[in-house]
């Protein structure tokens, strides 16, 4: 009605986010989570990395707007700064991997719904601070983008090398269940750690690939700028 429609892709791109929310805690994929750690990796990568940045795909400027007129709502602005979000998404996600809480989530359903709902709201958080729609500060536009990436990497590749190196079960949780399923606790546990390795790898290299292509077309922009000011006698 105001003349400024969502996006098809965008709105493909919300809805897609939130089923994948919905589809990943229901039925046997929710059963298999909680009793095999790999499964349970799979469930949190797909809400906290994958639908996360599916839903702030979906997102534009109008379409939160009317978020930041409310009080309870208004720090999003301040939330998402790139700083502030990468360093609680990094907390967030520590944290919900600590053996007491990663087994509280396990044996207690409200946590365990407590955890999901942080996983989900700091991942897109975190997307929010690099591609979102909000205001960003002058230095992120260039190399900045491009170390919050790499940052958000090695954040996440220290805890899957843990998880795939040690040789402890840091989960004691699992024994019984993963017996039951035929596994090896800690073999379950090195495979939690590998899938959360290549997942980071691959949810690194397209922002990565998104980045220079930005940096490419804001040179060839520049470029034809200064070529149309050469023909305009211009300097």
């Amino acid at each position: 009605r105001e003349g400024r429609p969502v996006a098809t892709w965008r709105v493909v791109s919300f809805v897609a986010g939130v089923l994948l929310v919905a589809t990943v805690q229901i039925g046997p994929l929710d059963s298999l989570a909680d009793s095999v750690l790999v499964a349970h990796m799979i469930q949190h990568i797909v809400i906290g990395d994958i639908a996360s940045l599916l839903i702030v795909l979906g997102l534009t400027g109008p379409v939160i707007q009317p978020l930041l007129h409310v009080r309870a709502t208004r720090p999003l602005r301040t939330l998402a700064h790139p700083l502030l979000a990468v360093g609680l998404w990094a907390v967030n996600l520590y944290a919900w991997h600590l053996p007491l809480l990663y087994q509280l989530a396990i044996r207690h359903d409200l946590i365990h719904a407590l955890e999901h709902a942080c996983l989900l709201w700091f991942g897109a958080l975190l997307w929010l601070g690099l591609i979102g729609p909000l205001p960003k500060p002058n230095w992120f536009a260039g190399w900045g983008a491009l170390g919050y990436v790499v940052g958000v990497r090695f954040i996440g590749a220290i805890l899957a090398n843990v998880l795939i190196w040690t040789q402890t079960v840091v989960y004691p949780v699992y024994k019984a269940t993963d017996a039951a399923h035929g596994l090896n606790a800690l073999s379950d546990q090195n495979l939690a750690g590998g899938v959360m390795m290549v997942e980071q790898i691959i949810l690194t290299t397209l922002p990565l690939g998104w980045l220079f292509h930005r940096f490419a077309g804001q040179d060839e922009e520049r470029q034809a700028l200064m070529d149309l000011a050469a023909e305009r006698g211009i300097e």
